[in-house]
């Protein structure tokens, strides 16, 4: 047998006792706090737990604002994106009705006039949408901000 093999293994649980040791008996002197002392602690603690709640109900109030504000510009993105959807689909439309138009002309005179009239008509068309897009992101960006202004007012209110 080679060295290592003869080696008895510790007992593990032994492995971490530690000897007793004694040490003297200290008899802690007994002192009595101020009441001066502990009425300002308990004011102390007091005051400290109406705080927590006051800023407890201030955050709460804040990510309700939050909530509120970010579910109010979910519903105004997706309503401006069906908006620009039906603004592609109506110029689209009408990009094939023009198309169709400018196939069936017997002449070039006719695919002149036509040409103009379209674009005329694209332009009073595009120019509408758009005033309609920006409308309604003023709209969402008013009505996204107004419960945190809102908000915001009450808690400065509350503060003062």
């Amino acid at each position: 047998m080679t060295e290592a093999s003869t080696i008895k293994p510790r007992n593990p649980a032994m492995m971490f006792d530690t000897p007793a040791l004694d040490f003297p008996a200290f008899e802690m002197p007994k002192m009595e706090i101020p009441a001066a002392f502990r009425e300002f602690a308990e004011k102390s603690v007091t005051q400290a737990k109406d705080n927590w709640e006051k800023m407890k109900a201030a955050t709460e109030e804040a990510t309700d604002m939050i909530e509120t504000s970010y579910s109010t510009v979910s519903k105004g993105a997706s309503d401006y994106g069906l908006a620009v959807i039906e603004a592609a689909r109506t110029n689209a439309n009408a990009n094939f009705d023009f198309f169709s138009q400018v196939v069936a002309a017997k002449s070039l005179s006719e695919m002149i006039e036509l040409s103009t009239a379209h674009a005329r008509k694209q332009f009073e068309t595009v120019t509408a949408q758009s005033k309609d897009l920006t409308a309604l992101a003023q709209k969402v960006t008013t009505d996204s901000l107004e419960p945190l202004k809102s908000g915001m007012t009450a808690a400065f209110n509350k503060a003062s």
